[in-house]
C-alpha cells in the first residue's frame, strides 16, 4: 500500500501527459458539422439586392452553390473577399452570401467597392439563420449540392490553397452528378 502511495502521483502525471499529447493531435479548424449530408435549414430572409423578394433555401436548388457567411466588420471575410470575386469570375462559381449580423449599407458598400461574387445575399441581421446553419463565426462556407444537401463545411477564409486542394474537387464532383 505504501508503494502505491508513491506511484499515484506518477500515474496521475503520465495520465495528464497522455491527455495533453492527444489534444495536440486534434485539428481545431475541422469542427464536424451535424448538418453534413442533410438538407439546408429552412429560412426566409430579406434579399440585400431586392427587399421586395425575400430569399429562401429554394434559391439553392438546381445548381451546386457555395454558401458563404460573411460580414463587413469581419477581417477574415475581407481577407477572402478578393479571392471570392476572382473565383466567381474565373471558375463561374455560384456564390450565395449570408450577411451575418451586419449593417446592410456597409455590406452594400463593400460589394460596390471591392466587387460582388454573390448571385444573392441574404440578410441575417439577428444571426438566427446562421445558428440554424451551425455557424460558429464568419467566414464559413458551405458547399450545397443541386438537391439542396450540405456536402461540406469550410471554417475560415477560402484561400487559393484551400480552393485547389479541397473545395475545387468537391465542387467538380458534385457538378458532374445528376
Amino acid at each position: 500500500m505504501k508503494t502505491f502511495r508513491y506511484l499515484l502521483p506518477f500515474i496521475i502525471f503520465f495520465s495528464i501527459i497522455i491527455l495533453l499529447w492527444r489534444g495536440l493531435a486534434l485539428h481545431p479548424n475541422q469542427i464536424p458539422s451535424p448538418l453534413l449530408n442533410k438538407s439546408t435549414p429552412q429560412y426566409s430572409l430579406p434579399n440585400l439586392f431586392d427587399a421586395n423578394h425575400p430569399t429562401t433555401q429554394k434559391d439553392l436548388l438546381g445548381k451546386v452553390t457555395l454558401v458563404n457567411v460573411w460580414a463587413s466588420w469581419c477581417p477574415a471575410c475581407a481577407e477572402e473577399h478578393e479571392y471570392l470575386v476572382q473565383l466567381a469570375q474565373e471558375q463561374n462559381i455560384n456564390f450565395y452570401g449570408i450577411n451575418y449580423k451586419d449593417d446592410s449599407a456597409a455590406a452594400l458598400k463593400i460589394l460596390k467597392t471591392a466587387g460582388n461574387p454573390y448571385k444573392i445575399v441574404a440578410i441575417d441581421q439577428s444571426g438566427n439563420a446562421a445558428i440554424d446553419w451551425g455557424v460558429y463565426g464568419a467566414p464559413e462556407t458551405f458547399i450545397v449540392d443541386k438537391k439542396g444537401i450540405i456536402r461540406y463545411k469550410q471554417i475560415g477564409p477560402i484561400t487559393p490553397d484551400i480552393w485547389d486542394n479541397k473545395l475545387k474537387s468537391i465542387v467538380n464532383q458534385l457538378e458532374n452528378e445528376n
